[in-house]
């Protein structure tokens, strides 16, 4: 009977942990695909603020609090801009002190834990920059998309699609540089936004199916005026940008695309949230597995619209090799086979989707020699 007993013991211990590696990898692929606005992704630095006054905050010193640029740092109610390291101010060996900018909302506290965010701006175009624009609905295949309208004098419009995390507060970050160039800017708001339709599964699906909202935006930039758009993407967004010049039925009106952080590997991003969670090693292929069987993500569509071989617009693509969830050495394998279409402009100091944030002038330079013949 003893071997008997073994062999049940053993086949009860492989369904047992099997199970728990099953429940795992959907716990793992949850992180990506129910990621939401505004909400910390795993791996997001969390430093405590230490001190504020008129001026500075005192932060707790980590790589990601020495990075160069201007950054938001939020928590629950709290929303304010820092800008660079000050130097020659007095503090201790395990906190560095950044310029304070401002405080959009709430106050810092002593012992506040916040998050370092590429967001500087809270509210819309009006409120946070005191831009004129229009608040739009978009018909879209889930129902009505929420965008700001942005008027300019030009017929190339520029469509701004946000990526993990951020909300479309994110790419007003560039509108007033956007605004300057004359450009009109519909930034776009999307399937599991605030106010904009949830996905039919409740889940986000890294682009391949989000793509279709941007379709729709594009459709409504055209029927509003556009001769021509160019898209600009940050992160999940710049798949979709992608996704949208290989398959819309109005590709031949995209004259550009400009990608900040794009995720060309939708399986290398989400296991790289499901590692900074702190999902084992031999793990992550089932993270992925669970993705790919609760939403029918498949790696082949996004290879097909990134194929270098295929792209037929000026590509623009802003990313570093700091970039711990998007593949920045992707994007330079990308850059290199098609020279004569696509450059890649290479920040250092960045984390994900915040290129802009690491060196803005440097940032919107590159972009507006991107623009100009496009315009």
């Amino acid at each position: 009977m003893r071997p008997v007993i073994a062999t049940a013991a053993a086949v009860t211990t492989v369904i047992g942990v099997g199970a728990a590696a099953i429940a795992a990898g959907r716990y793992a692929s949850d992180v990506a695909l129910k990621a939401r606005p505004r909400r910390p992704l795993p791996g997001d630095p969390r430093p405590t603020v230490h001190a504020a006054a008129e001026g500075h905050v005192t932060l707790t010193r980590s790589l990601a609090t020495q990075r160069p640029g201007t950054y938001g740092i939020e928590s629950d109610d709290v929303h304010a801009v820092i800008g660079p390291v000050i130097d020659g101010v007095e503090h201790s060996a395990d906190t560095v002190v950044r310029r304070l900018e401002r405080v959009v909302l709430g106050s810092l506290e002593p012992r506040m834990r916040v998050r370092l965010t590429p967001q500087l701006h809270r509210g819309d175009p009006a409120t946070a920059l005191g831009l004129d624009h229009r608040d739009v609905d978009i018909p879209g295949e889930l129902g009505a998309l929420p965008a700001w309208f942005v008027p300019g004098a030009r017929e190339t419009w520029v469509i701004t699609v946000h990526g993990l995390g951020t909300t479309r507060e994110h790419p007003l970050n560039l509108l007033p540089f956007l605004h300057r160039q004359q450009l009109p800017v519909l930034n776009l708001g999307y399937r599991g936004d605030p106010g904009a339709p949830a996905s039919p599964d409740g889940l986000c699906h890294l682009g391949d199916s989000e793509w279709r909202d941007l379709d729709a935006a594009i459709r409504f930039a055209v029927s509003h005026g556009a001769e021509h758009v160019v898209v600009h993407g940050w992160s999940t967004g710049a798949s979709m940008a992608l996704h949208a010049a290989a398959n819309s039925a109005l590709r031949d009106r995209i004259s550009g695309l400009v990608l900040d952080s794009p995720v060309l590997d939708w399986e290398g991003t989400l296991r790289s949230l499901a590692a900074a969670l702190g999902a084992p090693t031999p793990l992550l292929p089932l993270a992925v597995r669970a993705a790919q069987g609760r939403t029918g993500l498949h790696g082949d569509r996004l290879l097909e619209a990134a194929d270098p071989g295929a792209m037929r617009v000026p590509t623009l693509i802003f990313h570093g090799p700091e970039d711990s969830l998007a593949s920045w050495q992707l994007s330079r394998e990308l850059a290199s086979r098609r020279p004569d279409l696509i450059s890649l402009n290479t920040v250092r100091n960045a984390p994900h989707a915040a290129m802009w944030n690491a060196g803005p002038q440097r940032y919107e330079e590159a972009l507006r020699r991107f623009l100009t013949p496009l315009m």
